[in-house]
């Protein structure tokens, strides 16, 4: 595999420690086509060559107007580039509705199954295509800048990047679990869905309370983790050898039992936990009288009705899958049916950013007009366009 070289991603290495420093800030470090074709090459050329861990991590935005800069990991994937391509709006190759997710998809994969460890710096906000970079790795730090969603059924997509396959594992217990079956049993709850339906943002606090961070680490400190990272694989000791570290510098005083989802666990539980289809989420919400139920019901609303059935379908179908290959296979299944012309993708995308209205005309306009032959067909099989990754690589999560 030749390297496929862009500005927008600088990749380095202190000792056997491999950086991968993403470097588009000017546009939130939003993952483009060339970037993801660079990381991949990179860690193509990195592979036997002694490297003991990988670091990711992010150029802060600069306001050029105040001066200010502000920490950011990614805020997604480039998918205004695929709208332009899609509505043949651009130069650029209308296959980019298909090789844009292939080869996205392919990177997450193969973060997911790495022999080495990777840590990601979430220093900012993480969202969509960020996460995909992310999450799949080992080690994820969260910082008190961290802002982390998934918001995809706001712009007629879906949580993909690997999401069928980490949401629904999610391993949420309570504190003290009334049930000692549920207990004994690991309770999931309803986080997962209620993540992927709402595009809900987590701070730190909530990253560690859910499981989605493994450490937290204030940002200031950061310059020194990453110098103590380079150390530790300087060894020639056999394992792993940032785990250590990491702990080390994590900080005990963050709070988790105050975070947002832990005061609102019962409440989250009783609507999105076990549901069979996203009308009765809606049903058991409006049941209850407080303000999370009010707030949950508001932000739904504006999300995409076929988007919202067609993700709660695929967590249900991804949860009984057995590798991440094949949830992301399925993932591409779904994601080539939204490039279809009148897709929710172009909406969204259009009233988010492009025309900037943020006054979405969703089609159907509710969930009742969604059957589930419209949810089905977003999960046909391809044919000789479906997405296939080695057998017997196992996902590192």
């Amino acid at each position: 595999m030749s390297h496929h070289f862009t500005t927008q991603f600088l990749p380095s290495r202190a000792s056997n420690l491999g950086i991968l420093h993403l470097n588009n800030p000017t546009s939130l470090n939003a993952l483009t086509l060339d970037m993801i074709r660079s990381i991949t090459s990179t860690l193509h050329q990195w592979t036997g060559t002694g490297l003991r861990a990988t670091l990711m991590d992010a150029a802060p935005y600069e306001n050029e107007k105040n001066g200010t800069t502000r920490p950011v990991f990614c805020a997604g994937g480039d998918v205004k580039a695929v709208y332009l391509a899609g509505k043949k709006k651009t130069s650029d190759d209308a296959s980019l509705t298909s090789s844009f997710f292939r080869e996205e998809y392919h990177l997450n994969h193969r973060i997911a199954t790495q022999s080495i460890p990777q840590v990601s710096l979430w220093d900012g906000i993480v969202m969509g295509g960020g996460v995909g970079l992310s999450i799949h790795g080992k080690y994820r730090v969260a910082t008190e800048h961290t802002v982390f969603a998934m918001p995809e059924c706001k712009i007629g997509l879906f949580p993909d990047v690997g999401g069928s396959w980490w949401i629904p594992r999610l391993k949420v217990l309570y504190k003290e679990s009334r049930h000692a079956e549920d207990a004994a049993a690991a309770v999931v709850g309803g986080v997962g869905n209620y993540l992927a339906l709402t595009g809900a943002r987590l701070k730190a606090d909530d990253l560690m309370y859910a499981g989605i961070a493994t450490h937290y680490v204030k940002s200031e400190r950061l310059g020194e983790l990453r110098k103590a990272l380079i150390e530790s694989t300087e060894g020639d000791d056999v394992g792993d050898c940032v785990a250590g570290v990491l702990m080390s510098f994590h900080d005990l005083s963050i709070d988790i039992n105050g975070a947002f989802l832990s005061r609102n666990r019962e409440e989250i539980d009783r609507a999105f936990h076990g549901k069979e289809s996203v009308e009765d989420i809606v049903c058991a919400l409006e049941s209850m009288d407080s303000q999370f139920a009010t707030s949950t019901l508001e932000i739904m609303r504006q999300m995409s009705p076929t988007s919202l059935k067609v993700t709660l379908e695929g967590l249900k179908r991804g949860s009984r899958l057995d590798t991440i290959g094949e949830c992301l296979a399925m993932e591409y299944r779904i994601v080539q049916a939204c490039m279809k012309e009148g897709s929710d993708f172009y909406e969204g995308i259009r009233a988010a950013l492009v025309d900037k209205d943020g006054e979405p005309k969703w089609s159907p306009s509710s969930l009742e007009d969604v059957s589930m032959e419209m949810v089905e067909s977003y999960f046909q099989n391809l044919g000789e366009d479906e997405l296939c990754f080695v057998e017997g690589e196992i996902s590192k999560l």
